[in-house]
């Protein structure tokens, strides 16, 4: 299909339509393949089932496995395709072949990978005659076949969701826990923030009761590229792990189309430009996938694109049968072109692919992921990036160079959230009793305290071999590996739970008269029963939209760093915000066409904070010049909270700002960067580190924005609480600029 990838690329050189909005072409030349050795052969039915693939280890796979052959956590970060699965895999199966009583479990962030991945591991089973019985064991496993399960299978592959309700019987597990060598958590970089804190402290229950039982399996990660997979794994597991990500894989030449409906003169939308491409591609014959940034619009696009036959939409939601139909159609050439959600992001068979559509997912790391879907080893590809008109889509537009070369993002994940911490010891303590002196490994240095604290409120009481779960109900329902807080609203349709909403997105998207959209379809809220936690919604036909009012106030509840750079003083600690969503605009297209009040209590966040001091000069060159300091610290704000992404892996709603000429605990201009999750999930603490990187970014952003007084794709949020206002683009960038300038002589993070 190297012609019909060819005839592509020269239509947009030729189409005036698609031409003017071209911004960049990048042909990334192929790669040639880099075998290595390994220090011993594999027991004859591994290689076996190497020669009749016709396969030869790369040397990332041969490092990987001389690895965990040497009792070490291994973390493997190459790109989509590069044979991650096999590195693990083949020193798995050689352990389990030695030993006939070793297991394995390998955990999947989707039952659809899972299901996906099955098939692979029975594949090399029945090729080695190396006899696992590979089985998965999650909600769709009927309870027939799982005392069976239990009781044979050495190879076990399942999901977090599972595994967080499985543990607390684990006496019926005993076998497989006690022989248990190996944990394979795949797609590893899909835990972080908040999917991570839990995902950390579950993989520390589950090692915690293998010790038990008196095993101590490795870990394998199976990631994305990051910019830390070391610090990552250590944080995620808690053990030390090797990073293995010197690709030796082949791959085709690739070429990176960067496109922005908004250069010339725009005039189109997103959606349009892309259905366009899409339709432009699959009738030249390009098996395409595109990838979009929700449901609606991929249904939006695909509903679009109905004249041309041979296209459909694949998004969770689905069922399972329908959506292995579709991955099959796609395989074998039937479909030629497929919208998604970043649902086929992940590491499903989906065979070779001539090209990718995608706006910008929020990192690096997934546009690495989705661009690798097509062109796989050999042959000619092609990725399509569109931008969204937002700052961070068209930071890259303008900054082609930061698209190209810079590393991907840091992944974060804290252990220290309070909130998450002590659900996970209630967890615990129902599976074991727990012991201060043992389990601080796991739990901290104060989990003495924690422990006293549940007893006051009896949710824990002493026994003899240590503390145990004493509330009513199963653990295992407080904690959900999604949330922080329990404490969440039932968005009710009639008598159909429609969604869950934790209690601040409840008082700012399930508010009396708020619009609400759930997959695909309009509600308007006609009731909210704060004592209940229950807001009521009917289907209504509207083309309007709400967004909320708000004011915001941060108090410094203690200071846990401090550095003096440059004349900034940067700090990071916890705080309290108080947030009261006070009223609420009706809005059409973008016009606000009704305004009205609403009577919530405030919201109380104890969470973390990065917050830093103008220096005076800055202050008075921004009055000197006579323009606004509140509207100039506000773009600075918001600009920062908008780069953040790039730096950190995180999407900017689990971020919050605020900006104030006067704050009553510095009493000077300050801006506050917050987590936007109860005790906090490392994004401040990350963002402390790496802030002179952030605020360059941010300065170049603003700086390099062709707008006049600022536009959403520099300083403008669309989370704003404050309706944008005030907003100062020349402040902004002298602000930021100043910033950049002081806090680039400390050069390395803090």
């Amino acid at each position: 299909m190297a012609t019909a990838v060819r005839d592509f690329l020269g239509l947009l050189a030729a189409d005036p339509g698609f031409r003017e909005q071209v911004v960049h072409i990048e042909p990334v030349p192929p790669r040639r393949a880099r075998y290595g050795d390994l220090s011993r052969p594999l027991p004859d039915g591994l290689r076996a089932y190497c020669d009749g693939k016709g396969v030869r280890l790369y040397t990332h796979q041969c490092a990987a496995i001389e690895h965990l052959r040497a009792g070490e956590n291994v973390i493997i970060t190459t790109p989509t395709a590069s044979g991650k699965t096999l590195a693990f895999l083949l020193p798995v199966f050689e352990r389990l072949a030695a030993d006939p009583a070793a297991t394995a479990l390998f955990l999947y962030p989707t039952k659809a990978l899972a299901n996906d991945q099955v098939k692979v591991v029975r594949e090399l089973e029945r090729s080695s005659g190396i006899g696992v019985d590979a089985a998965i064991y999650d909600g769709d496993t009927p309870a027939g076949r799982r005392p069976a399960i239990r009781e044979r299978s050495r190879v076990i592959l399942s999901n977090p969701h599972e595994l967080h309700r499985v543990l607390a019987w684990h006496v019926k597990w005993s076998r497989f826990f006690r022989n248990l060598r190996f944990v394979v958590v795949d797609e590893a970089h899909r835990y972080r923030g908040v999917a991570g804190s839990h995902m950390a402290m579950l993989l520390r229950r589950l090692a915690r009761i293998a010790g038990h039982y008196g095993a101590r399996p490795q870990f394998v990660l199976s990631s994305a590229t990051l910019a830390n997979p070391a610090e990552f794994a250590a944080r995620l597991t808690g053990e030390e792990a090797i990073p293995v990500g010197e690709d030796g894989s082949p791959a085709g030449a690739k070429t990176f189309v960067l496109c922005n409906p908004s250069a010339g003169g725009g005039g189109r939308s997103v959606h349009s430009v892309t259905k366009d491409l899409l339709l432009t591609l699959v009738e030249s014959g390009c098996r395409t996938l595109c990838f979009t940034v929700s449901r609606k619009l991929a249904e939006l696009i695909a509903i679009r694109s109905g004249s041309v036959p041979g296209i459909s939409t694949y998004r969770a939601g689905y069922l399972p049968k329908d959506r292995r139909a579709i991955e099959d159609a796609l395989k074998d050439g039937s479909l030629r072109g497929v919208v998604t959600t970043n649902a086929l992001e992940l590491g499903i068979d989906i065979g070779s692919l001539d090209g990718v559509i995608s706006g910008y997912p929020g990192t690096m790391i997934s546009v690495r992921q989705q661009a690798g879907r097509s062109g796989r080893r050999s042959g000619e590809s092609f990725a399509v990036l569109v931008a969204f008109e937002n700052p961070l889509d068209q930071y890259f537009m303008r900054h082609l160079q930061a698209f190209f070369s810079r590393p991907c993002e840091h992944a974060v994940v804290d252990t220290g959230n309070p909130y998450i911490l002590s659900g996970h010891l209630l967890c615990a303590a129902a599976e074991l009793p727990v012991d201060p002196e043992r389990d601080g490994r796991w739990f901290g240095a104060d989990l003495p305290e924690m422990l006293a604290a549940f007893e006051r409120v009896h949710l824990l009481r002493k026994a003899s071999r240590g503390w145990i779960y004493a509330g009513q109900g199963r653990a295992a329902d407080t904690v959900g590996l999604d949330a922080v807080s329990s404490d969440t609203f039932r968005v009710m349709h009639g008598a159909r739970l429609l969604e869950t909403m934790d209690r601040g997105q409840a008082y700012r998207e399930g508010h009396p008269g708020a619009v609400l959209l759930h997959r695909g379809e309009t509600y308007a809220v006609t009731g909210m029963d704060l004592d209940r936690q229950t807001i009521r919604v009917e289907e209504t036909d509207t083309d309007t939209y709400t967004q909320p009012l708000s004011t915001t106030d941060v108090a410094v509840v203690r200071e846990l760093r401090c550095r003096d750079i440059g004349g900034v003083q940067v700090s990071f600690g916890d705080v309290t915000v108080t947030e009261e969503v006070v009223g609420y605009t009706v809005r059409h297209y973008g016009r606000a066409v009704s305004y009205h009040r609403l009577d919530l209590p405030p919201l109380h966040l104890e969470t973390k904070a990065l917050w830093f001091i103008l220096p005076d000069r800055a202050a008075e060159a921004v009055a000197a010049g006579g323009r606004d300091l509140a509207g100039g610290l506000h773009g600075a704000e918001h600009a920062l909270i908008a780069v953040m992404p790039h730096h950190a892996v995180c999407d900017r709603r689990d971020i919050g700002g605020l900006s104030t000429p006067l704050h009553p605990a510095t009493g000077a201009p300050t801006i506050f960067v917050y987590d936007g999750y109860e005790g906090g999930i490392g994004l401040a603490e990350k963002a402390f580190d790496l802030l002179p990187a952030i605020t360059g970014t941010a300065h170049e952003l603003v700086r390099d924005c062709g707008c006049a007084a600022g536009c959403p794709a520099c300083i403008y949020s669309p989370k704003c609480g404050n309706q944008n206002q005030p907003l100062d683009r020349v402040a902004a960038v002298m602000i930021l600029g100043d910033l950049a300038g002081r806090l680039s002589v400390m050069g390395a993070p803090l």
